[in-house]
């Protein structure tokens, strides 16, 4: 685990394996941002020069390596592009911050510390830095020798920071717990599934509880069947890994809000009796990523101490084909006493969440968010990198969108066709988990809009698309599972305890 330290000392003097500065893309080639004075002043003022002639050009992402010259105690110069140069008066972004940090420390791989002199002018540049290269340093390598890869950076020495200034001590601590718990998703998704199954899901999610002081609930086969969670059952029943319904729950003793998040927990997605076509099953070990987000986020408001209770419901199951597993044409008894009758048994993921919203609508939250790899349509229509979020409440949808541009993370507002409902329709049960092939992220929320609680604020993040990166990393962007809306819940929670829930 990569450790983090705020430092007062200059990039020239501090002893590190490597310093991290930034340059931008100016009018007339790359400028050197605030922050590597020390630095520039050691190549005689001409670093940017040196980067020019070197091809460097200040692009977002873009790092070049210098051997350091004399007068820094670290060898190795690590410019890191920022991105086109603010204007006057401006500041860099915190995105532009947390990218630019994220891309250091993964060229840094292999490293025991770096110092990062990157521009900081208030506690939240420091906060955004600090993610950036936390997240950014990141790598799963629990099944590797250790020969097949390098570790990642060991130290990262935040320069520029306060480290005896309340708001920059507070702004280190938040993304610490927020990097280790996103990190932690990540891991979970991607573990391969014949490690982890709903069984052992949650037994992750038990020993967190323990560790963090969280109440956490299982539910297995006997009480699932005996509570009739026919949804849950219904997916889970062809596996030989059999479901579970997990709740964790964070409470805070002067709370006065209470959110759900709801995450889908399919630990391996064969498709069941629809089969995935060759192609599309090696990486359905992601399909847990949406209770993956959810487990992370409850961990980390404890960990943050918000004044806001939030509960997560993680529906786990394993979706397989086999002599036992639910057929297209079965009807499924939900939890909320509706029938489903189930038209393709890859459409598993509603199923499951529709329980789950049932069963978290009872304790009437003031509001519910369920987090979901749920539709290949949502990909298509939004690509790989953005989610999309659809509500019962325009003002809600709008404040998680706001709340996901703020954090990073790419999203964008889709709506709930009512007209879209009718190919629901079912002539033999109350509803069909399938309809209209063309608009079928719409479709699916509208599904899931079913099982939610009258008069309960609802949204519904289809992560399909970022919640597992197949590319190359970029930024603080990892290739495999992301920890996508992570952020995003964490940040809700944060303003629901501030008194300002959309």
């Amino acid at each position: 685990m990569t450790a983090l330290t705020l430092s007062t000392a200059g990039a020239a003097t501090l002893r590190a394996d490597a310093v991290v500065v930034g340059v931008a893309k100016g009018a007339k080639g790359p400028v050197v941002a605030a922050g590597a004075e020390a630095v520039d002043k050691a190549f005689d003022g001409k670093l940017a020069t040196v980067l020019e002639t070197l091809g460097a050009s200040g692009a977002e992402g873009e790092v070049t390596k210098l051997p350091a010259p004399a007068g820094l105690k670290a060898p190795v110069v690590i410019a890191v592009g920022l991105g086109a140069a603010p204007e006057k008066d401006d500041s860099y972004t915190p995105e532009s911050l947390r990218r630019a940090a994220g891309s250091a420390a993964r060229a840094l791989s292999g490293t025991k510390k770096a110092a990062f002199a990157l521009p900081i002018e208030a506690s939240e540049d420091a906060e955004a830095i600090a993610e950036g290269a936390l997240l950014g340093a990141y790598a799963f390598t629990a099944y590797q020798d250790g020969e097949n890869g390098k570790k990642p950076l060991a130290e990262i020495a935040l320069l520029g920071a306060k480290p005896r200034d309340k708001a920059y001590k507070a702004a280190a601590d938040r993304a610490i717990a927020l990097t280790e718990e996103i990190n932690r998703a990540r891991d979970l998704v991607n573990t391969p599934p014949n490690d982890l199954f709903p069984e052992s899901f949650a037994a992750v999610a038990s020993a967190a509880g323990k560790e963090h002081g969280l109440k956490v609930q299982v539910l297995d086969e006997k009480a699932l069947l005996k509570g009739g969670f026919g949804g849950i059952l219904g997916v889970g029943q062809g596996a030989a890994n059999g479901p579970r319904l997990v709740k964790i729950a964070y409470t805070h003793p002067k709370a006065e809000k209470s959110l759900a998040f709801v995450g889908k927990g399919i630990t391996y997605d064969s498709g069941g009796i629809s089969l995935k076509p060759a192609g599309h099953n090696e990486t359905m070990k992601c399909d847990m990523s949406g209770a993956a987000a959810v487990f992370a986020a409850v961990v980390t408001a404890a960990r943050l101490g918000l004044r806001v209770n939030v509960t997560g419901w993680l529906a786990l199951a394993e979706n397989m084909p086999s002599g036992t597993a639910t057929r297209p044409g079965d009807v499924l008894r939900m939890y909320s006493g509706k029938t489903v009758e189930v038209l393709n048994t890859d459409a598993e993921g509603r199923l499951v969440l529709a329980d789950a919203l049932t069963k978290a609508s009872e304790e009437k939250p003031d509001a519910i968010v369920d987090v979901a790899t749920l539709t290949g349509a949502m990909v298509l229509a939004l690509g790989t990198r953005r989610f999309g979020i659809m509500a019962n409440d325009d003002a809600f949808r709008t404040s998680i969108h706001e709340i996901a541009e703020e954090v990073g993370e790419d999203s964008w507002p889709m709506p709930l066709p009512t007209d879209l409902r009718k190919g629901m329709d079912s002539p033999t049960a109350d509803i069909a988990n399938m309809g209209e092939r063309m608009g079928g992220g719409l479709v699916a929320g509208l599904f899931l809009k079913e099982f939610v609680g009258e008069g309960i604020t609802w949204a519904h993040l289809d992560i399909a698309g970022p919640a597992f990166h197949e590319g190359a990393p970029y930024g603080y962007t990892p290739k495999g599972g992301t920890g996508s809306a992570v952020r995003t819940l964490v940040r809700l929670a944060e303003r629901t305890a501030e008194g300002d829930l959309g």
